[in-house]
């Protein structure tokens, strides 16, 4: 198999996804906070354009913007829908600048209420990435103290921040949710889990008017999701999500290894960047709980209880990464327990 050259990125497969109102629907559905949402018609989402050009005519662009109705009233609430898979520690400032494009859209173009003002906005940030969002959620925190009297003009712009991992992890979860069987694929640790996942997308979207996202997440699986899960591999073209399901089910057990190694390297990998930004120490307690994790369920948590210990001896950050490779190339928990003694000594 030949080796893919370029890969479109998590905010454009998401972008595919998200311009179907159904995707846009259950997210506000099953992950928005509040009884308030209950008065939103989710029958009349509409999409808005998401790019406008300032006074001095630079193009700005953020990434998807819908509206629908509030109540009885012809009330809109625009949503600005924002893709991270890293942190961006000035969200808060983009969220700001784009609100107020979006409002100067509306001011050109007459959209607003019959009193003659703008509509609210819901800016949400949806993030995959692995290491936990810690970037101020309220531009009022990015800015210095100032004398109270400068308190009224003090900008207070924030977001709705909907972590995938973290949600995807929740012990209750929406039901028949096609955003939550999103969030939960990008957890998902192994070609199997993937693949009970499909196969209920595969039975909720089998209604004819349901054809373009069938076929959007089929390409965000063959573009986007397998491409990251396995690298090096080049995937033909899918169009369809029980193309999806049968390559997933004939390459179960070839591909099982090679999606759990990726999965354990990403996790090493955000423990020697814990190391880098916040201590060492703090990098090293998160490749060893990542080690421990998998080893637990590779070998059962007798061999995880014999490892803590040696691990915790293990102070080189390389080396633990290095341990992660073993643990793939271990076919029992002895041989494992070697490896780590040997490193250990």
């Amino acid at each position: 198999m030949s080796v893919s050259k370029r890969q479109p990125t998590h905010d454009s497969g998401y972008k595919l996804l998200f311009a179907h109102a159904a995707m846009v629907r259950d997210l506000l559905r099953g992950f928005v906070p509040g009884d308030w949402v209950q008065m939103l018609d989710l029958t009349t989402l509409e999409r808005c354009s998401g790019s406008y050009v300032t006074d001095d005519l630079r193009d700005r662009a953020d990434d998807l913007v819908w509206r629908l109705r509030w109540g009885d009233d012809w009330l809109y609430v625009y949503i600005l829908l924002e893709f991270q898979s890293t942190i961006d520690p000035w969200m808060a400032v983009r969220i700001q600048t784009y609100l107020g494009l979006l409002y100067q859209d509306l001011i050109r173009a007459e959209q607003l209420s019959a009193a003659g003002r703008l509509p609210p906005v819901l800016p949400i940030v949806l993030y995959n990435g692995a290491q936990v969002w810690n970037a101020a959620e309220t531009l009022e925190h990015l800015i210095e103290p100032a004398p109270p009297v400068l308190a009224a003009y003090r900008p207070r712009q924030g977001y709705l921040l909907l972590d995938e991992r973290r949600l995807a992890k929740a012990k209750r979860q929406p039901t028949r949710n096609l955003s939550a069987a999103l969030f939960r694929l990008e957890a998902s640790r192994g070609s199997g889990e993937a693949m009970a996942i499909v196969r209920a997308l595969i039975d909720w979207l089998q209604d004819p008017a349901q054809t373009s996202l069938r076929r959007a997440f089929a390409v965000w699986f063959g573009r986007v999701f397998l491409p990251k899960r396995l690298p090096g591999i080049h995937f033909p073209p899918l169009t369809d999500l029980m193309e999806v399901y049968h390559m997933l089910a004939e390459n179960l057990e070839a591909w099982t290894d090679q999606w759990e190694q990726q999965g354990l390297e990403r996790g090493l990998e955000q423990g020697l960047e814990q190391g880098l930004e916040r201590g060492l120490e703090q990098g090293r307690e998160a490749a060893r709980h990542i080690l421990i994790r998998q080893v637990r369920r590779r070998f059962g948590p007798v061999i995880a209880e014999q490892s803590a210990p040696l691990l915790a001896r293990i102070i080189d950050l390389q080396q633990l990464e290095e341990l992660g490779d073993q643990l793939l190339l271990s076919s029992n928990g002895e041989e494992w327990l070697r490896h780590v003694r040997e490193a250990d000594a």
